[in-house]
């Protein structure tokens, strides 16, 4: 007979073995298959998904599962089919293999996120199986095209039949609820926050040439030096509501004063998951792709590059026009993709909800907030008036860096850790 982990286990890791991928820009190979997956496995759990295809192959999925109590607000679960791509050069394994060694499940979506889509169901199974119902309207989601900003998945979902979430208040999804470890304690990081989030598209123009001429006219140098510019740029520490009432409770975990020893240092003080909380505290603008000319003796008349820009909501237009400083006369810019940052009260029913459940299986680890440097679907899902927070409860052990798993070579997950993501799901299901 299959052990609970087994199944939980079992199903990331055949939606491993699905590659999904998306490349950006249109480019992917779609989501169908896994979404035939999860779309039968709710079937076996008695629901009548929906599939919702914003382009061929590009597939999301939504179920209701009706409450104990339908009073109560219902609440969104969602996770996204896609994920990025992976270099089969860069792995130690088949990152399309879902293989299973050294107690974790290794593979691309390992973490980000078909962890989560597998918890989703066998948690929410557990919950039908043993109580009949959730306690409130569930709203389970899988998106398509998170990766690439949710145009082609959530964003379409939520603008051509929002009423799927009709009563739904809040959302569970990624990039929160896993522990962390600080000296010999540990504690659970709950998204509360996200950054707001412009993909810009830089083109510099010049005089196409044989290249043993004189040209000052270049579009490669024009572009190289907006590039390196804007890359380089220190941006200052900036503090929100959230980053502001994280920056306080990693201090008073820790036992220090936030005011004395700084936003900075409270940050890098938690070790593996500054990569985070960090990066919370500043805008980023990382150049992310350069293009440019076709063969080595031709200066080319175009040259272009990527930028990936987060910053604190309601910051985008500064941050924009310093940007567009940095560049220079030279170059023009064009938004490719631009959508809002989020911030949620650190309190309330769900956070309270969170809490208590955590309590209930790791007594005495503390929950604290943080803002999410990247970005989730639940920005979509905000423009309903949905409040998103990252709830994706793994323990994980000591010394783990979690946070490089994130689109990082070697993706994986401790089994454990998926084993009590279930149990802390379904509990949270059970009694929220």
């Amino acid at each position: 007979m299959t052990s609970e982990l087994e199944r939980t286990a079992a199903i990331a890791r055949d939606l491993i073995r699905i590659d999904t991928t998306n490349w950006g820009e249109g480019k992917s190979r779609g989501e169908t298959e896994a979404a035939h997956y999860v779309e039968s496995a709710l079937q076996q759990l008695g629901l009548t998904p929906q599939l919702f295809e914003s382009e061929p192959d590009r597939v999301s999925v939504v179920a209701r599962v009706p409450g104990r109590d339908r009073s109560k607000p219902a609440l969104v679960v969602h996770g996204h089919l896609d994920v990025v791509p992976a270099d089969p050069e860069n792995w130690s394994v088949d990152p399309f293999g879902g293989e299973v060694r050294d107690g974790s499940l290794w593979g691309r979506g390992a973490v980000d996120m078909k962890n989560m889509d597998a918890m989703m169901l066998t948690s929410l199974s557990d919950v039908i199986e043993q109580q009949g119902a959730p306690e409130r309207d569930l709203v389970i989601a899988y998106f398509a095209d998170e990766e690439a900003g949710g145009i082609l998945g959530a964003h379409h979902v939520v603008d051509t039949h929002p009423e799927v979430f009709a009563g739904a208040t809040a959302a569970i999804s990624e990039v929160g609820g896993y522990s962390i470890t600080l000296g010999d304690r540990r504690a659970y990081l709950l998204q509360t926050g996200e950054k707001a989030l412009m993909w810009v598209k830089l083109t510099a123009r010049g005089t196409a040439a044989h290249g043993s001429h004189v040209i000052k006219d270049n579009a490669v140098t024009k572009i190289a030096g907006a590039v390196a510019r804007i890359g380089s740029e220190e941006w200052p520490v900036r503090l929100s509501d959230t980053t502001t009432a994280m920056v306080a409770e990693v201090a008073r975990f820790l036992g220090v004063d936030p005011v004395a020893t700084g936003p900075d240092e409270v940050a890098l003080a938690t070790g593996s998951a500054a990569r985070f909380i960090h990066a919370a505290l500043h805008t980023t603008t990382n150049p992310t792709v350069l293009t440019a000319g076709y063969k080595h003796n031709v200066i080319p008349d175009q040259a272009t590059a990527l930028v990936d820009i987060r910053c604190l909501p309601g910051d985008e237009d500064t941050v924009l026009a310093r940007v567009r400083e940095l560049a220079g006369d030279d170059v023009e810019i064009t938004m490719t993709h631009r959508d809002v940052g989020l911030e949620q009260d650190f309190g309330g029913p769900l956070v309270d909800a969170v809490r208590d459940v955590l309590e209930r299986h790791d007594p005495g680890a503390p929950v604290l907030p943080y803002l999410l440097s990247g970005g989730t679907d639940n920005k979509a899902l905000s423009r309903l008036g949905i409040a998103g927070y990252g709830f994706v409860p793994l323990q994980l052990p000591a010394g783990v860096d979690f946070p490089a798993m994130f689109h990082g070579v070697d993706e994986r997950v401790p089994l454990e850790s998926l084993a009590f993501g279930r149990r802390v799901l379904g509990d949270l299901f059970a009694t929220y």
